[in-house]
């Protein structure tokens, strides 16, 4: 039993415990205050000898000593927020700033302009030197303030210089020199007054321009200003790494991001538009210069810039190798130049660089080549769509080329390197499939290589941390690298079994979009061209089934790319092949069989599953196609459709419990539900495609695992058909139809229940009420005597009794629905009297209380239901 102490020894332990958790609490305040008096300037009446222990403060070797005894509450330290003084200081600085402005520019009695640039000079001078005298009095703020003031005080009096000494001198060229002088000022007064942090990022600010006003105020040309402004990137890359102060590294990120981006589109509009190999040269030195000076960037920067500088930098190698070939090949063939130059980068796996600088370069090498892709997008789109618009002029007549039963106007000659350029990217994915290993092996270097300060790990401790940094693996986690399969689930790297996957899927999507685009750019007959895309389907199938089997690899995606594709093209195949008779049938036939073929070939699984249903899809079109052979009308070629949907229940048969027979028995009825829309516009033959669709749901019912839905289905499909049979006869007494049939159904169901108790009464009675009931109550709707609704109405009375009296679920919701139905239509002409002679606000109001009456009864209304149901529910 557990022990419960006294009340008086369990009040002295809480009392403890309190003053244990007062004592800390006291000692924690403490220390806050002593941490908040360090993160402040040290003002000017600081006493000296500043002890934080003697406040309380924690000695140093005894973290979580207490300071002061227990009950002692720590003195409050000052704390006023600098929100106000900030704003007072920001609107006295803007004040003083417009001021000056407003001075210099306009007017001041009649000082002229030479008596006003001597007061500004005198007032810089003084706006300079306060910031000196208020640092010493530790008054940080308003030091700030002057020397934002100072700093507009200087941009006027390089204008009042111009305005004054040079008013004849080039306002580019000024503008340049007095920008390179002021921001030579405020670096060296910021450097002299360190603790201000504006005059630093002001000079990079003013660093910007000198260079590239000095260039437009010489007039020079457009690759003369793309030098200029890479020099300045290149300045601010200095000052990012080595610059002092946050503000100032931050500043220089920006502008030499700015400088750098202005400098390469210079040097790639100008490679791009050159006239000629030796006009890109130029351009072309400029743009790996640039790539040069962010690799140089990327070797000291951190993990996000190095990664960025590294494809700023392959992005440029790019630019600057492929401008050259680029200018000398007509339009249409450029592309191929830079992807070619695109890939040379991926030689930085064997290069001395940084790991991200590197992974950097080979992003821009894959975006490159994924560029070079997407333009063959148009044509890829053309050709797999453009057979679309055969199917409003089925079997018109075979085209001439391959162009002219795509129907697309594309500039096809602009497009001849687009297969050559997928081609070339296959052949480059199916090697890296190929030769995975080897790769891997070379990629090692690039993978394994530290970073520059990664020695540490997370604790500062040489040798720990990840494989990557050059320390041991956790324990339980493979030491294996990334590329190999054996990364850590938590770094969420991609296995070497997933990469080389997708290299070898994307080799086969590539390589197909190459022969298909072949065909289209070479403008092949029609006739190639449709058994070409056969053999394709054919290649990418095999290819299904033998990735599927074998999983050499460890990965699925080869297998599971080629059967999507496979069926993409047979899509594209089937729609193409629809332009002549001949070929649609040539077409459809081989695909079924190639589809068939696979599913024999495939093991267990989804993939023959697939290969089956699309085999299944295409005997059924193949049927569609029988019939406008023979010229048959849609509704009378319903029929011949329906031969597939009786093979797929007779292969379902055969095959019992294979996975693969519910989905061939399902697509076969989807294509009976083809035939029904194809019979609708004749209601015979619906009556007849109906009792057709009967058959074949009984003949699936005769296996027990089918039985629960199909028996249903095919009673209420022998039911329908009779309808329909009867509305297109027009007959008016459908009961001498449908009693001869009611009543020897309803005497098989008693003599059913007779022998099986436990049988359903949907089972027994259930086809034999309904096709009565149903069609009379159809007739009644519309039956102006009162003599058939009133039958009707006692009959459904009395079989609903019965369901009642014995039990029986069908006989109670059958003749109970018919029998309201019944009423209702009895009903109606007086309901419609009385709505028309109630107030219109009546109706709303009896909506709202009878809303209101459900809500509040709620809970009630639902135990009614739930009893209703269950009490429905141990009826048969």
């Amino acid at each position: 039993m557990e022990h419960v102490p006294p009340p008086a020894e369990e009040l002295a332990r809480l009392d403890r415990e309190l003053a244990e958790l007062d004592a800390r609490r006291a000692q924690l305040l403490t220390r806050r205050a002593w941490l908040l008096a360090a993160l402040r300037p040290p003002a000017p009446t600081a006493a000296p000898g500043w002890n934080p222990s003697a406040w309380g403060a924690p000695a140093a070797g005894r973290p979580g000593a207490p300071a002061q005894p227990w009950g002692h509450v720590p003195p409050k330290q000052p704390s006023a927020p600098r929100s106000a003084q900030n704003v007072l200081l920001t609107l006295g600085g803007l004040l003083l700033t417009v001021a000056a402005i407003a001075f210099t520019l306009v007017s001041w009695g009649s000082m002229g302009i030479g008596g006003r640039s001597a007061v500004l000079a005198a007032v810089t001078v003084g706006a300079l030197a306060a910031p000196v005298v208020l640092l010493r009095r530790g008054l940080t703020a308003t030091a700030e303030a002057l020397a934002a003031l100072a700093l507009v005080l200087t941009l006027l009096d390089a204008y009042a210089v111009h305005a004054v000494a040079a008013p004849d001198t080039d306002g580019l060229g000024f503008t340049a020199v007095a920008a390179a002088v002021l921001a030579a000022l405020w670096t060296a007064y910021g450097l002299a007054l360190g603790k201000l942090h504006l005059p630093l990022p002001a000079a990079v600010v003013l660093a910007q321009w000198p260079l590239l006003f000095g260039a437009w105020a010489a007039g020079a040309p457009a690759l003369v200003v793309g030098w200029a402004l890479l020099a300045t990137a290149v300045l601010d890359g200095a000052i990012a790494l080595w610059g002092k102060g946050t503000g100032a590294r931050v500043t220089a990120r920006l502008g030499g991001s700015v400088m750098a981006f202005s400098a390469l589109m210079v040097g790639l509009t100008l490679s791009v538009t050159a006239s000629g190999p030796l006009g890109a040269l130029a351009p072309g030195v400029l743009l790996l210069t640039a790539a040069a000076a962010a690799l140089a960037g990327a070797w000291r920067a951190p993990r996000g810039f190095a990664r960025a500088g590294g494809v700023v930098a392959g992005l440029a190698v790019v630019a600057a190798v492929g401008g050259v070939p680029a200018a000398a090949v007509p339009e249409g063939w450029r592309v191929l130049a830079y992807l070619l130059a695109g890939l040379a980068p991926a030689a930085v796996v064997r290069a001395r660089l940084p790991r991200n600088a590197a992974i950097g370069v080979l992003v821009a090498s894959a975006a490159v080549v994924a560029g070079a892709l997407v333009g063959a997008l148009p044509g890829l789109a053309a050709v797999l769509l453009g057979p679309v618009t055969l199917l409003s002029d089925v079997w018109s007549g075979s085209p001439e080329g391959f162009r002219s039963a795509v129907g697309s106007t594309l500039p096809w000659s602009e497009l001849a390197a687009t297969p050559v350029v997928l081609a070339l990217v296959a052949g480059l994915l199916g090697a890296a499939y190929r030769w995975w290993p080897s790769l891997a092996r070379i990629a090692a270097p690039l993978i394994a290589r530290e970073e520059p300060g990664s020695g540490a790990g997370p604790t500062g401790a040489p040798g720990t941390g990840t494989p990557e940094a050059g320390g041991a693996a956790a324990p339980g986690v493979s030491g294996a690298p990334w590329y190999a399969g054996g990364a850590p689930a938590a770094r969420r790297r991609p296995s070497g079994a997933a990469l080389r996957g997708a290299a070898g899927a994307g080799a086969a999507v590539l390589g197909w979009g190459a022969l298909l685009l072949s065909g289209a750019v070479l403008d092949v007959p029609y006739a190639v061209a449709v058994a070409g895309e056969t053999l394709l389907v054919a290649g990418l199938l095999a290819l299904a089934v033998r990735g599927a089997g074998s999983g050499r690899d460890g990965s699925a995606a080869v297998p599971v790319t080629a059967l999507v594709v496979a069926l993409a093209a047979a899509v594209s195949t089937g729609l193409l092949s629809l332009a002549s008779e001949g070929a649609s049938y040539a077409v459809f036939g081989a695909l079924t069989a190639l589809f068939a073929g696979a599913a024999v070939r495939a093991g267990a699984g989804v993939p023959r599953a697939v290969f089956a249903v699309a085999a299944t899809v295409g005997g059924t079109v193949l049927s569609g196609f029988a019939g406008r052979s023979l010229g048959l009308a849609p509704h009378e070629a319903a029929p011949l459709v329906l031969l597939v949907p009786a093979l797929t229940v007779l292969f379902g048969a055969r095959l019992r419990r294979n996975p693969v027979a519910l989905p061939v028995e399902l697509t076969g009825a989807l294509g009976a539900l083809v035939a029904v829309a194809l019979a609708v516009p004749d209601a015979p033959f619906l009556a007849l495609v109906l009792a057709l669709c009967g058959v074949l749901a009984a003949g699936a019912a005769v296996r027990p695992e089918r039985r629960p839905v199909a028996a249903y289905l095919a009673a209420a499909l022998f039911v329908l058909a009779t309808w329909v049979r009867l509305a297109a006869s027009e007959v008016s007494f459908p009961e001498a139809y449908t009693l001869p049939v009611t009543v020897p159904a309803l005497v098989v169901g008693f003599l059913r229940r007779r022998k099986d108790p436990e049988a359903s009464s949907w089972t027994a009675y259930g086809p034999g009420l309904a096709a009565t009931l149903l069609p009379s109550l159809a007739v009644a709707w519309t039956d102006p005597d009162w003599q058939r609704p009133l039958l009707l109405g006692v009959a459904a009375l009395v079989i609903t009794l019965l369901g009642a009296r014995y039990r029986l679920q069908a006989l109670l919701l059958l003749g109970g629905a018919v029998l309201a139905l019944d009423g209702l239509h009895e009903l109606a002409p007086y309901v419609v009297q009385v709505a028309g002679a109630l107030p219109r606000w009546l109706p709303p109001a009896l909506a709202g209380l009878l809303l209101l009456v459900v809500g509040a009864t709620y809970e009630q209304r639902l135990r009614d239901a739930r009893r209703l149901k269950d009490a429905l529910g141990r009826m048969r």
